[in-house]
């Protein structure tokens, strides 16, 4: 059941066979987010400091981005917490390699 001022978002993971989805609106900052992505993908680990998390069975890096509402892709952190949970149309865990243009 949706709770109302729910901000349920799709998440994709490159190289992963599914999306999931995630409420923007149960989280209050970027680290709890992060901490979100760690329990829904068992296999990464944070790098808190450098907003990448790397999967421990391969050492690949994978960068948190989304697409805000006029449709370019930025990097998760970059601007305010509110101003982020309002543009968000959905998440992608891209690899650092080719997320070279938002780095």
């Amino acid at each position: 059941m949706m709770k109302k001022g729910s901000k349920f978002v799709k998440v994709a993971m490159d190289g992963a066979p599914y999306l999931r989805k995630i409420d923007l609106q149960l989280h209050n900052s970027y680290q709890e987010l992060l901490c979100a992505f760690k329990d829904m993908f068992t296999f990464l680990t944070i790098s808190v400091n450098e907003r990448k998390m790397v999967n421990s069975a391969n050492g690949l890096e994978y960068v948190p981005t989304y697409e805000d509402k006029d449709g370019d892709w930025m990097l998760v952190g970059d601007v305010p917490w509110k101003m982020f949970v309002d543009s968000c149309q959905r998440m992608r865990l891209m690899k650092s390699s080719e997320a070279i243009g938002l780095v």
